[in-house]
């Protein structure tokens, strides 16, 4: 337990609060402390790598922007490959697409199916898991494409928001690792 604590104690110590930040009222957890602090970065690097290794992942997916930063060395630290979901029209060729709603609006991402196969266990990895709304899509995504959802780990869980409860169904038994519940 005492690593646990202190891995979780390391994460806090280098998430920032900004207040009103994207507009007021938000508090906004920045997390680029984190990732300037080698230390830090590897930490949190291992432990997603750890889930990624309990879930029996083949590929790790990263979600649009900062499951990329995060996404990627767990992929390397865990010895898999990597697949972005990123925004609609960023990605060359075909692509699968899934829209979702956003509190104000809608939104679209995408993958290469090519990359993904009825072999492949997919462990999902971003930095925030706030509604689900994001999450819920790229799920969504990976099964279209063929592959099973291993599971869904993140670095911070802002549990107020609900997304937990919204995912649930759409995991169907994968588990959803957060390391921080805020």
């Amino acid at each position: 337990m005492t690593e646990l604590t202190d891995i979780t104690s390391l994460l806090l110590s280098r998430i920032r609060d900004v207040a009103d930040h994207p507009e007021p009222g938000v508090m906004f957890k920045d997390i680029t402390p984190l990732l300037a602090d080698p230390a830090a970065f590897s930490a949190l690097t291992d432990a997603l790598a750890a889930v990624a290794a309990s879930t029996g992942a083949t590929k790790v997916v990263g979600l649009e922007a900062r499951g990329f930063i995060l996404g990627a060395p767990v992929a390397i630290r865990a010895g898999l490959g990597f697949i972005p979901v990123r925004k609609a029209g960023k990605l060359p060729g075909a692509t699968l697409s899934q829209a979702y709603d956003l509190e104000y609006g809608s939104a679209e991402i995408e993958v290469h199916a090519e990359d993904l196969s009825p072999d492949d266990r997919i462990l999902i990895v971003d930095d925030v898991l706030a509604t689900g709304g994001t999450a819920e899509a790229s799920i969504e995504l990976i099964r279209r494409a063929g592959a099973e959802v291993a599971g869904l780990a993140v670095l911070m869980e802002l549990g107020f928001l609900g997304g937990r409860a919204r995912l649930e169904p759409a995991l169907a038994g994968a588990p959803l690792e957060s390391l921080l519940k805020v």
